[in-house]
């Protein structure tokens, strides 16, 4: 199939992007930059622009089997500092996108969600993709948006499409200089000799899929054909901030050091997918144990400020 990939420079698109290559598809990337980690692939068909930039868009889904959408503008953590932005630069340029594939024929759309901020405070745990869904900040709030319009243009002009909501994913390619992810973040700290900070006392758990079962999962999706729209991905099982910070100092053989501060009215205290869909559909699940995962993040953390 021919695919594009909006955001397939970033962390989880150049996973994919690589999946992808691996099983046989022609691969578009449509982003603003460049991978940040490693020169581009001579076998990708790269096309740079800004999501807003409707012209360069649309040129990118010329002759396009199946859009893949990854890009978002903004992050969970400071979305609610301008709504307006996140609804302009993410809800009405993704009806954009829509609005071109019906008119341009392509078949089908596979959205990232996201696992996490759409769902809100949980009542129970793990969390299936039927429960209730309330978001606290307006990312979520955007995302759930996006996957509401999805359901709507396949209704009007039978437009296929999947959503996925992963949890929290990490490997190499994560930023660890960013304020998101706490596994490559933590490592960073760790490789710098610097203190590992946690709002609150280290007991917020989250759910964190490595990112190679994170895109085995999407290229499961790209390509089933059942009727099920929405899948969560992730690991099924909680790991608390303390939980990772002795993983870490095992993995790494470090003292790790850690600032403990006044934690923060929106962090919610526990977030777990339920992935039984996930397995029982599309046949996936999840492979790679924590600290395996944390070791090869390491490896390519340590490694990273090496070459610094």
């Amino acid at each position: 199939m021919k695919i594009l990939v909006l955001g397939g420079n970033g962390f989880i698109g150049s996973h994919l992007v690589d999946r992808l290559l691996a099983e046989g598809h022609a691969v578009r990337v449509f982003d603003k930059y460049e991978e940040r980690y490693r020169r581009p692939l001579p076998n990708v068909d790269y096309r740079f622009g800004d999501f807003g930039n409707r012209g360069l868009l649309a040129e990118a889904l010329q002759d396009i089997d199946v859009v893949v959408h990854l890009i978002s503008t903004s992050l969970p953590k400071t979305s609610n500092d301008d709504p307006a932005y996140d609804v302009q630069s993410n809800v009405i340029e993704s009806l954009f996108l829509l609005e071109k594939c019906v008119e341009l024929g392509v078949k089908k759309v596979v959205f990232i969600s996201s696992g996490g901020t759409v769902y809100g405070r949980p009542v129970q745990l793990p969390i299936a993709e039927n429960g209730a869904t309330d978001p606290e900040c307006s990312y979520g709030i955007t995302k759930l948006t996006i996957e509401k319009y999805l359901a709507l243009y396949h209704q009007l002009y039978g437009l296929d499409y999947v959503i996925v909501r992963p949890s929290n994913p990490y490997g190499s390619r994560q930023n660890p200089h960013g304020i998101q992810g706490a596994i490559p973040v933590f490592l960073g700290k760790v490789a710098t000799g610097e203190p590992i900070e946690i709002w609150g006392d280290g007991s917020v758990i989250r759910d964190y899929v490595y990112i190679d079962d994170l895109v085995e999962g999407i290229s499961r999706v790209v390509s089933y054909a059942g009727g099920q729209k929405v899948f969560n991905l992730g690991s099924g099982t909680g790991h608390s901030l303390n939980e990772l910070v002795r993983t870490i100092a095992t993995v790494t053989e470090r003292t790790v050091p850690v600032t403990f501060k006044e934690a923060r009215s929106f962090d919610i205290p526990a977030i777990v997918l339920d992935i039984s869909k996930a397995n029982r559909e599309l046949g996936w699940i999840p492979r790679t144990e924590i600290e395996a995962g944390i070791r090869a993040t390491w490896e390519f953390v340590r490694d990273l400020y090496a070459q610094n």
